[in-house]
């Protein structure tokens, strides 16, 4: 990363230190947070492995009711809560994966939305889920029986620690060794497969781990909002998560962070004004930004800024 790259990482994580300290609701901007390492936690599967599902609510939601039984029926502590939500996740990624990861293209997408149906209606069935009225009120509980994730503060600083650990685990996955043979599978699926690399078990990691990260998000805005829904495990959501990546730009850092800031702001500002059209106005926005920023808002800044670089 440039100078120029790094002083904006830098402003914003001050930004994110003092912004209950300068009056922005904590709340709102946890739920941005926990939104944005979802974004982040697809776009290593479709911007980084050319992997795209349909069905990573079920991941999100899933965890979401797993980590709100536990904690509120079961009186477990918040980290045993989101590492129960982690596991849950992970093994239903290990699940999807092995059943779609063999196909490619919109067949392997029709395949993880049919798998996260299945999830949504097993989460409308099942007795511990609440069924439509999902679970309300979880308690927040002491994390390690120390910090009162009561205190909107202390939950928020918690739950920015946590996403910033996983945007640079995130970072660290997609620029090792590791993640460079993901970015070849994407690029060159063939290729990769005569050099000698077995595609199905780096993709089938990817995948896991992608879902595990969705997992975390959805665990983490069960205690943020104290309650989870069918809303967070039902195909719109994962509707919304492509949104967020595509916006803000696939296959780069930053961009699903910012396309989650843009998605949950405006939903924030314009739900008690336009009620339901906001649904209708955040996907006109997409539209025009589709036309005019094919690459999302920062891929376009990134193609700008290397054509600039090439002239000089």
């Amino acid at each position: 990363m440039n100078k120029a790259v790094r002083f904006t990482y830098l402003g914003l994580l001050v930004l994110a230190l003092v912004a209950p300290l300068i009056g922005l609701y904590p709340v709102f901007v946890m739920k941005l947070l926990c939104f944005a390492l979802f974004a982040c936690a697809f776009n290593l599967l479709l911007g980084f492995t050319g992997l795209l599902s349909f069905g990573h609510a079920a991941f999100f939601g899933f965890a979401a009711y797993v980590t709100g039984w536990f904690v509120k029926a079961q009186g477990w502590t918040p980290e045993l809560g989101v590492l129960a939500g982690v596991v849950s996740a992970a093994l239903l990624g290990i699940v999807f994966g092995v059943v779609a990861i063999r196909r490619q293209g919109i067949y392997f997408a029709m395949i993880t939305l049919a798998l996260s149906q299945m999830v949504f209606f097993l989460c409308l069935q099942a007795p511990f889920t609440g069924g439509e009225d999902g679970l309300q009120g979880v308690p927040r509980g002491k994390l390690f029986g120390v910090l009162p994730l009561v205190d909107d503060r202390v939950m928020y600083y918690v739950v920015l620690a946590v996403f910033i650990a996983c945007f640079l685990g995130i970072l660290r996955i997609v620029t090792s060794p590791f993640g460079q043979v993901l970015k070849m599978i994407r690029e060159n699926e063939p290729r990769a497969i005569s050099l000698g690399y077995e595609v199905d078990r780096y993709k089938l990691l990817a995948f896991v781990l992608s879902a595990s990260l969705a997992g975390l998000a959805g665990s983490l805005k069960t205690l943020v909002m104290k309650f989870a829904t069918l809303s967070d495990v039902h195909w719109s959501m994962s509707g919304e998560v492509i949104l967020m990546s595509l916006l803000g730009g696939v296959g780069t850092f930053f961009g699903p962070v910012l396309g989650a800031g843009i998605v949950i702001g405006l939903q924030n500002m314009l739900a008690d004004k336009v009620g339901e059209w906001v649904t209708v106005i955040i996907g006109v926005i997409f539209v025009l930004c589709v036309l005019a920023f094919r690459k999302g808002i920062v891929g376009e800044l990134m193609a700008w800024r290397e054509r600039r670089n090439a002239k000089r």
